[in-house]
């Protein structure tokens, strides 16, 4: 009974991994929230890291156990999470495309420091760490994961759940990682590859908010 308990709980924590990854998909994530969080100190930024993992560590937990009952009281659909969600990520990225570079950034930065500081804690909740780190699919993942677990059977649902829970924390752990190192390998590009960088990925976030918000037009629809 209890190897086969261990066999399911980490069948479970496998598929939960598995099935997490691609929709938080953290390096992605890094990539995109990196300009947010770029011109930060490096104490600034493990702060900023911390509350967005923290956050989306109770986003996810929130959305197994509540998620679904949320949804239904006010309405909400996940298509109309997902359509809504890939317009602001699109409004983000052609905000960022349509920026322009400032010569004394620096400069700017070291007189500004705490109103920089105070502006990117208005957006480590909405939208870097929903939707952007676990928006709508981390969301859908966790509804199906959740009615996975669901048992009959108090201890296979506490096994279960268990392996969901460890499957969340890992993938926090690897959010957390991912999005403190990854301004240390986009420094060894230097400003102009860092500007172009930049760019590049101001047209993904465009474009994965496009396909985020036509995946759920294609949902309401049922194209």
């Amino acid at each position: 009974m209890i190897l086969e308990q261990i066999h399911n709980f980490l069948h479970l924590l496998f598929i939960g991994l598995i099935a997490l990854f691609p929709v938080v998909n953290p390096i992605g994530s890094a990539l995109i929230v990196n300009p947010y969080l770029a011109k930060l100190s490096e104490k600034q930024r493990k702060n900023a890291v911390n509350k967005i993992t923290i956050y989306a560590f109770f986003l996810c937990i929130v959305s197994l156990f509540t998620g679904h009952w949320i949804l239904e009281l006010f309405g909400i659909s996940i298509p109309i999470i997902q359509v809504a969600g890939g317009i602001l990520i699109c409004k983000m990225g052609w905000e960022s495309l349509s920026a322009e570079q400032d010569e004394n950034t620096n400069k700017e930065i070291d007189e500004d420091d705490a109103l920089l500081s105070t502006s990117i804690s208005d957006k480590l909740f909405y939208p870097l760490t929903f939707p952007i780190t676990t928006g709508a699919g981390t969301i859908s993942v966790l509804f199906t994961l959740s009615a996975h677990s669901a048992d009959s059977n108090w201890q296979d649902y506490m096994v279960n759940t268990g392996a969901i829970l460890l499957a969340i924390l890992m993938m926090c752990m690897l959010v957390h990682f991912f999005y403190n190192n990854t301004n240390k390998m986009i420094d060894k590009l230097g400003n102009n590859g860092q500007e172009i960088a930049n760019r590049i990925f101001a047209f993904l976030i465009f474009c994965v908010g496009l396909e985020i918000a036509t995946t759920g037009i294609k949902t309401l629809f049922h194209i």
